[in-house]
């Protein structure tokens, strides 16, 4: 252990390869670089799982008319991607007056890449997260019916519980599924102390991978509550948490983990 004084800083004491299981950000200006210019840590961005659309021929059998739906809700822009794939691929037509309901202000930017962006038809949650999310919803439920897009192998239970607990009139649409990818070069050639995830599909394509996987001294970090009971259900520890009041984002909750092992 470093011994610390009065002059010692945190670029002294913090030495950390950090994993985070998503594609590296296209730009520089990532809040996860800004991290890394205020800690030694070294962040290697490596996605543990890819996606893959679901085919139209497929996504028919579904029965699901994308036009009878007046309210869409994304979590991410992969859903966004796929649910305009889809509207091409099945040559249906988008009404111009859609409402689309997000989890986040990034996902409901992302918006600006397939329509003309207006407040009023283009909602998110104050707080970013589920709950504010719902409190928009609420507003504009009556009489409305909403898709909800997602994977078909991972979409958020929080969501779904609410949308019955309210009543809502709700149809899940499948339009894309995750697979895990092959990390094992990876891991087998480098040791992380932090490995970063945020789906319970990323766990699994580490269990995947790894089916023997000994967690021993890594610190696993899980974002949003599905990640967290994945990674408590395969029986192991969570280091860092996200999100919570004082993490919303998993690059807060890394900063405050860095931050508080600077004080070891």
């Amino acid at each position: 252990m470093v011994t610390k004084d009065e002059n010692t800083t945190v670029v002294d004491i913090i030495s950390k390869k950090i994993l985070i299981s998503q594609a590296r950000p296209d730009s520089d200006k990532s809040p996860y670089f800004e991290l890394q210019r205020k800690f030694p840590v070294e962040l290697v961005f490596y996605p543990f799982i890819k996606i893959e659309g679901i085919a139209s021929k497929e996504f028919r059998k579904q029965k699901i008319d994308l036009t009878k739906f007046p309210c869409i809700i994304f979590t991410s822009r992969n859903a966004i991607d796929h649910y305009f794939r889809m509207h091409e691929e099945t040559k249906r037509p988008i009404d111009q007056e859609t409402k689309y309901f997000c989890t986040t202000e990034s996902v409901a930017l992302y918006l600006q890449k397939f329509i003309l962006y207006r407040k009023r038809k283009v909602f998110f949650g104050a707080n970013n997260n589920n709950k504010s999310l719902f409190d928009v919803i609420n507003k504009h439920k009556e009489n409305q019916s909403f898709l909800y897009v997602c994977s078909e192998n991972q979409q958020d239970n929080e969501i779904v519980n609410w949308l019955k607990a309210n009543n809502c009139e709700f149809s899940l649409a499948f339009m894309y599924r995750s697979v895990s990818n092959d990390i094992k070069p990876l891991l087998e050639e480098t040791e992380f102390d932090v490995i970063c995830l945020f789906t319970p599909s990323g766990l699994k394509s580490l269990i995947d991978n790894f089916p023997e996987y000994k967690q021993n001294r890594t610190i696993l970090g899980a974002f949003g509550e599905n990640t967290s009971k994945a990674v408590t259900d395969a029986g192991l520890n969570i280091g860092i948490k996200a999100p919570i009041p004082q993490a919303p984002s998993m690059v807060t909750a890394l900063e405050k983990f860095l931050a508080e092992e600077a004080k070891k």
